[in-house]
């Protein structure tokens, strides 16, 4: 008995080149990835203290990406973390740019940032809270965000290395974390950018080959 005859599709399937992987990526893209790598600012984190609304720790990291966090610290003690937001599968997600570091305990996540060298910068609203447009943020600085009910902790403020605001002059005295988070991050922006902080990689040439060859990978 004859073998049936090929169908159209299996004809189509061998003639048809087969579809190109994803790795190698394009040289647009690797174009692309250097440069955003070039620009990242290890010294400049984000602490966020059991914040617990998907679409803040969202917007939080999207800030943290585009000026050029390259790593933030996550601190659940209370709530926990929302469920798949720190996860890198979505192409359109800042999670997939930025590194997040879960911690379980606040002391261990300021010990980490003081061994590295940051000055601890917790937002909060105080007669002692210094104005932000006041402070140096080219140093090495993380900026702790708490709840958004609660705000920051006593402790993550105790232990802080200064309290900051931001300045307002409405009635109400606070904004959301995450539009908190935007505008403390592109002040830090504006003071570096007029530094010309991005013009020269703060990474060094090993670790940027090593990021680079993990972002073409994602």
């Amino acid at each position: 008995m004859n073998a049936p005859e090929a169908t159209d599709r299996q004809v189509l399937s061998r003639t048809q080149p087969v579809k190109a992987r994803r790795w190698p990526r394009t040289e647009r893209r690797q174009s692309r990835i250097r440069s955003v790598l070039a620009r990242r600012q290890p010294d400049l984190t984000v602490v966020m203290e059991n914040i617990h609304d998907p679409h803040n720790v969202s917007a939080i990291l999207r800030s943290c990406d585009g000026v050029g966090v390259l790593r933030t610290h996550a601190v659940y003690t209370i709530e926990e973390p929302p469920p798949g937001v720190f996860a890198r599968q979505t192409s359109a997600s800042a999670a997939k740019w930025v590194e997040v570091e879960r911690h379980s305990a606040l002391a261990d996540c300021y010990e980490r940032l003081r061994a590295e060298g940051f000055t601890i910068l917790v937002t909060s609203i105080g007669s002692d809270a210094r104005p932000l447009y006041d402070c140096d943020l080219r140093m090495p600085v993380a900026l702790v965000f708490g709840n958004e009910m609660r705000g920051v902790s006593a402790q993550a403020r105790d232990w802080a290395d200064r309290a900051v605001q931001i300045p307002m002059a409405g009635m109400v005295e606070s904004l959301n974390v995450s539009v908190a988070c935007a505008v403390c991050l592109y002040e830090a922006f504006r003071q570096r950018a007029a530094a010309g902080d991005y013009d020269v990689p703060k990474l060094d040439p090993d670790r940027l080959r090593d990021l680079e060859d993990a972002w073409l990978r994602r």
